[in-house]
């Protein structure tokens, strides 16, 4: 889509500082990439630099954010927040492909299906008996929606994602490809020498405004639903097990697993690669930093690193003893040879 710098200010709510207003912009970009034609932004002190040679037509930047020597072709958008300003431009520039509200005749849906007004089925999506979707959603090509699949407005799943029996998806969902909800969780009991399936008999419910990762595995739970609160996000390739209760507004970044019958409370952050064992609470607020391994509780607005994950500022305080370990070792060593002498003499 292209937009004047003057439509773009106007829709984002920016205030216009500088001229050629008239100038079209057709796509956003970073402070550094930026063209002619390009809108950026900047937020950060430490890229302020780039602004004097920024090549960009139009920049978004906060009302009381200093800046010199503004080359005469960019145009300052300033605003109160900057960091919005530019998402939202970016959204209007860059739209979300849109899918005809149509059933493919390549789909295989079950008579006792229920879609919706205004909904989207793919080519080769399989909707089975019971699933329900409701207004404006997406389902596209290749999707798999087992038995009782419930599935809210305004959701878009990509292609090849699997939906197993019996889950429950809000509205405004996104799931993306090859993300797997429903499998069964892994519940084994050993006797008499091997490993013996427990049944995984609930199911998977996820709440409105929630975002699903490529690759994501959300298993059911094992009798009850695993959760998935309102407006959590959760990346690739994360694996979240049996019976765990998400909270809303959590954020799960890539390759993490939690194990099963956790609680995540609201607004926590775990990062890229922590682990998370079984039956352990993360508080409200808290943040499992990135590799972080967590064998017990985390407090609510607390930061653990490590592993086995410790509070940060213990965590870092260690790293830092650790890495001194080889002069450390020099020094006994030479205390060693000191007392040896002194013991011979």
């Amino acid at each position: 889509m292209t937009m004047t710098i003057q439509e773009l200010a106007h829709a984002c709510g920016a205030t216009i500082e500088g001229k050629n207003t008239a100038q079209e912009i057709t796509s956003a970009n970073d402070i550094v990439s930026a063209k002619n034609g390009q809108v950026t932004q900047l937020t950060q002190a430490r890229y302020r630099v780039h602004l004097q040679t920024s090549q960009a037509s139009a920049c978004f930047i906060a009302n009381d954010f200093d800046v010199e020597n503004v080359p005469d072709s960019l145009v300052l958008l300033r605003c109160a927040d900057p960091e919005m300003a530019f998402v939202k431009a970016v959204s209007l520039l860059h739209p979300d492909a849109n899918y005809s509200a149509e059933i493919s005749p390549q789909a295989v849906i079950s008579e006792k299906a229920v879609i919706a007004k205004n909904c989207h089925v793919g080519a080769f999506a399989i909707l089975n008996d019971g699933v329900k979707i409701d207004e404006n959603s997406e389902i596209l090509a290749g999707v798999y929606l087992g038995k009782n699949v419930k599935v809210g407005k305004n959701c878009r799943i990509y292609p090849y994602a699997v939906i197993y029996d019996g889950c429950e998806i809000g509205d405004n969902v996104i799931i993306h490809s090859g993300a797997i909800i429903g499998a069964d969780g892994f519940g084994y009991k050993f006797r008499n020498g091997q490993h013996v399936k427990v049944p995984q008999v609930g199911n998977v419910v996820i709440g409105d405004n929630v975002e699903i990762g490529a690759n994501t595995c959300v298993d059911r739970g094992a009798l009850g639903s695993t959760e998935i609160g309102n407006g959590s996000k959760i990346d690739n390739l994360v694996q979240v097990g049996h019976n765990n209760k998400i909270g809303q507004h959590v954020i799960v970044c890539g390759q993490t697993g939690i194990s099963g019958s956790c609680t995540i409370e609201n607004y926590a952050i775990l990062a890229g690669s922590a682990g998370i064992a079984d039956h352990v609470k993360i508080g409200q607020g808290a943040v499992v930093m990135a590799r972080a391994g967590v064998a017990g509780d985390v407090a609510a607005k607390t930061q653990v690193f490590g592993s086995p994950a410790k509070e940060k500022r213990i965590a870092y305080r260690e790293q830092v003893v650790i890495s001194q370990l080889p002069d450390l070792l020099k020094t006994i060593k030479q205390l060693e040879a000191r007392v040896a002498e002194l013991e011979k003499a």
